[in-house]
């Protein structure tokens, strides 16, 4: 990736992304560098090439202003080529391509051009030349104005064609060979000709994109600056209306970093548009917005294999789960997790290359040799049809009601929280605090104990106790509704899927068609490509995982099979998955789905098939024939519980038994 600033001015950032064939050392994280160009200052932000890199990637993304996608010259657009074009129209960051390799035998430009077009986009033009009749032509192709431009005046002005770079509706490619230094030139020309600096507001934003430590020891937070300017000592905070008290921090930066390779630069202050390292701050993550700017949504590449780290014998695993938890602030998607039952430690990971990459990195950082276990697939569960979970928590001056409308979401979609209950019943502040205890946990499917997705969660009805409720206690009502609506569910196990191209010689279409129905998938008719035929469609990720080696092995390596990951679909075999795993929901002492209650001078906790019965508010039948969503709103409002102290009494030999001692504490109000 590059930045662009103009000295003194605004700045402007451009991404470079390495292709795949290189080795795997050069693979992980992004790197940061100064680039001058005439009167152009350029940051390049440089991040791995390899697909198993492909959630670094996604994270730099979204500091982008510009984007240089390298497409090879001998292997054309390829699966994971076509993954970050989707990503890069996600961002909606503007793309310039150059093809390299283009001194290398069976590179053709006019086939990769065309290529490109039909495999990218229709807009992607050979800039090259810059000149002629031609050029003039496929550019006014582009975009209606363009044209008229072009029919008046018979070529098209530089604004003009920058600003349908700008706007995604032209691709600048070029041609060239970086080891021999072709077309390199023409490139950086093209790009210092073409390449706007955006407008940014006065009052500060900044964006993470990333978080590492430098050798002394010391957290760095790699930012963008996308608003006002940043200045040495200056106090930042995640401050938001919507974070109860407990999750806001405030911290000064130490130190401001202009980072070129290793080595770096400390400056007291930097405008909008630069892209800088500070310490100081302990509590960032990727994906962070600060100040004006929002924090960014779960990338869409996630790892769909999970591995058991193996540790040498006789290390103590919690130490282990310290040490690695380091790296997880670095990607957040590695996703390690500690097996309370197993005593094991996973990790997600994209493939081996990223797993080589790591366990050079524990190595070196910690001293520390690991091995992975064999790889599973990371499954997902979700429901197929609404329904309300219900969860009560009342020890001992403690008291909270939460009751909850689960619903099935689009594939893809993840995980949406909202909220649809009268002020009037539960005040807004204890509304928000739901909603944070929604969203900061991993809740576990009741099939395979695998994360929920692709659901909407609302929150409909609710109750405080008008002096005991506290935040735990909503914490504890709303993790029990999640889990007893997903116990009265019927819930679908997901499996991730890859689109795949197979590229073959034709006398073998005919098994690999057997093949992708044999894997559960689907395959579109076959279409020629040369001497070549393409075989196009998608299949489950634990049947294909290792079907591009059986391809090369059959076809005599004249094969090549391409696969990006599709998303999350139905499980093609869930009986035998769940038969496999054999996860218990019921013993899951992590994720209860009972409740706790009081009634009649008696403590007790009621069964999760039990719990609607004994609820203090109303519940609703969101199966019962006519009703709807909307519906909701009829459930009956209440005023806050008022529990008498003898009731209180009897229940503290409960909350006693299963949490401990009670120390007298006082009660503080959450602050918006």
């Amino acid at each position: 990736m590059f930045e662009k600033a103009r000295a003194g001015g605004p700045s402007g950032r451009l991404f470079g992304h390495g292709y795949p064939g290189t080795g795997a050392r050069n693979y992980h994280f992004s790197k940061q560098a100064i680039l001058p160009l005439e009167d152009w200052e350029i940051t390049l932000l440089d991040t791995p090439g390899h697909v198993d890199f492909s959630s670094e990637m996604e994270r730099t993304l979204q500091v982008l202003d510009y984007a240089i996608l390298v497409v090879s010259g001998t292997d054309g657009v390829q699966g994971h080529t076509l993954t970050l074009w989707h990503l890069l129209k996600r961002y909606r960051i503007p793309t310039f391509l150059f093809v390299n390799k283009m001194d290398l035998d069976g590179a053709d430009r006019n086939a990769l051009l065309t290529e490109l077009q039909e495999r990218l986009d229709s807009s992607c033009v050979d800039f090259s030349g810059a000149c002629g009749e031609g050029f003039w032509e496929s550019v006014a192709m582009c975009d209606e104005d363009a044209l008229n431009q072009y029919l008046e005046n018979g070529r098209i002005a530089d604004e003009e064609i920058a600003g349908l770079i700008a706007r995604r509706r032209l691709f600048p490619c070029f041609f060239g060979s970086a080891l021999k230094l072709d077309g390199i030139d023409a490139f950086l020309q093209g790009l210092a000709r073409y390449a706007r600096c955006p407008a940014y507001p006065e009052a500060f934003g900044a964006k993470v994109y990333k978080v590492a430590w430098d050798p002394q020891g010391n957290r760095l937070t790699y930012l963008k600056v996308t608003g006002g300017s940043l200045k040495v000592r200056a106090l930042l905070s995640n401050r938001r209306a919507s974070l109860p008290e407990e999750k806001i921090w405030e911290e000064k930066v130490n130190q401001i970093r202009i980072y070129s390779g290793a080595k770096f630069q400390a400056v007291d202050e930097v405008p909008a548009g630069t892209v800088c390292a500070v310490t100081g701050l302990g509590r960032t993550y990727p994906g962070e917005g600060l100040g004006t700017e929002f924090s960014s949504d779960s990338p869409i590449l996630e790892p769909v294999l999970t591995y058991q780290v193996l540790l040498p014998y006789g290390y103590d695993p919690h130490t282990a789960m310290q040490k690695l938890s380091q790296l997880e602030e670095e990607d957040p998607q590695l996703h390690i997790v500690w097996n309370g039952q197993l005593r094991e430690i996973h990790i997600q990971l994209m493939g081996a290359v990223q797993m080589e990459v790591l366990q050079r990195i524990i190595r070196e950082r910690f001293g520390l040799d690991v091995n992975f276990g064999a790889g599973n697939i990371v499954y997902r569960e979700t429901i197929a049809a609404p329904v309300e979970g219900v969860g009560h928590f009342e020890p001992l001056r403690h008291y909270a009601e939460v009751h909850l409308l689960l619903e099935p979401g689009e594939r893809g979609s993840g995980l949406q929280f909202g909220t649809d209950c009268s002020e009037d019943m539960l005040d807004r502040n204890w509304q928000r605090l739901v909603l944070t205890h929604l969203e900061e946990r991993v809740h576990r499917g009741v099939l395979t104990g695998s994360p929920i997705t692709d659901m909407k969660i609302t929150l409909i009805a609710g109750r405080a106790h008008e002096k005991h409720t506290e935040g735990g206690d909503f914490r504890q009502a709303t993790y029990r509704a999640v889990r007893q609506g997903l116990m009265c569910a019927k819930s679908l196990l997901l499996e991730p899927w890859y689109d795949f191209r197979l590229e073959m010689p034709a006398a073998y279409v005919g098994r690999a068609m057997s093949d992708v129905q044999r894997m559960a998938g689907t395959v579109s008719p076959p279409e020629t490509a040369g001497s070549d035929v393409v075989l196009t469609g998608s299949a489950p990720v634990a049947n294909m995982r290792d079907y591009a080696a059986e391809v090369a092995a059959y076809t005599r390596g004249q094969g090549r099979l391409f696969c990006t990951l599709k998303g999350y679909e139905v499980c093609h075999n869930p009986d035998e998955v769940i038969e496999a795993i054999g996860y218990n929901s019921e013993q899951d002492l992590d994720n209860p789905a009972d409740s706790v209650f009081c009634s009649h001078g008696a403590g007790f906790v009621v069964k999760w098939d039990q719990v609607r019965e004994h609820m203090h508010l109303e519940g609703f039948d969101w199966n019962a024939p006519g009703q709807t969503q909307a519906s909701a709103a009829h459930i009956p409002q209440a005023v806050v519980y008022s529990g008498g102290l003898e009731q209180d009494k009897e229940l503290q030999t409960i909350f006693e038994r299963t949490y401990g001692a009670i120390k007298p504490r006082s009660i503080r109000s959450l602050r918006t």
